[in-house]
């Protein structure tokens, strides 16, 4: 015998029949999600990768920046990276140039390994600046003993 509602009858015995849920329970699967973008976004800043080299330390205070800049590095055996890219020393500016999105305005940071000779990364340096770049610096981990 049905009820005036029509949702769920009594059988027999006086137990009720539930209806099968249609409805999909989405919190396990939202909780999931947010546990996930909190992972990656503790990941990420550690999925960076660059060339492995020794900076020296000084005392300078570290810059604040807006945007990533160019990054040419330069290993104590004298190779020459563009972020992690390892190009010839006569592909430097072109490549410069080609991926540089401000102009000569583009930001470019050189770290020379702490045991890389003088004069290659002066080179290095020299040839960016008579390429026209002009906001040039020179990368260094902080001393933390000063």
């Amino acid at each position: 015998m049905g009820t005036a509602t029509g949702g769920s009858h009594r059988s027999r015995r006086g137990r009720t029949r539930r209806r099968p849920m249609s409805e999909i329970n989405v919190t396990p699967m939202v909780d999931v999600m947010l546990v996930l973008l909190i992972i990656f976004m503790v990941a990420a800043p550690m999925l960076t990768v660059g060339v492995p080299i020794q900076l020296p330390k000084t005392q300078a205070k570290a810059l604040n920046s807006d945007t990533q800049p160019i990054t040419i590095s330069i290993k104590s055996a004298g190779e020459v990276f563009l972020n992690e890219t390892e190009v010839p020393m006569d592909e430097v500016v072109p490549k410069l140039q080609a991926i540089a999105k401000a102009g000569y305005e583009e930001r470019i940071f050189v770290k020379g390994d702490k045991a890389a000779d003088y004069g290659t990364v002066m080179k290095v340096m020299a040839r960016i600046s008579a390429a026209g770049f002009k906001n040039i610096g020179l990368v260094t981990d902080q001393d933390v003993n000063a």
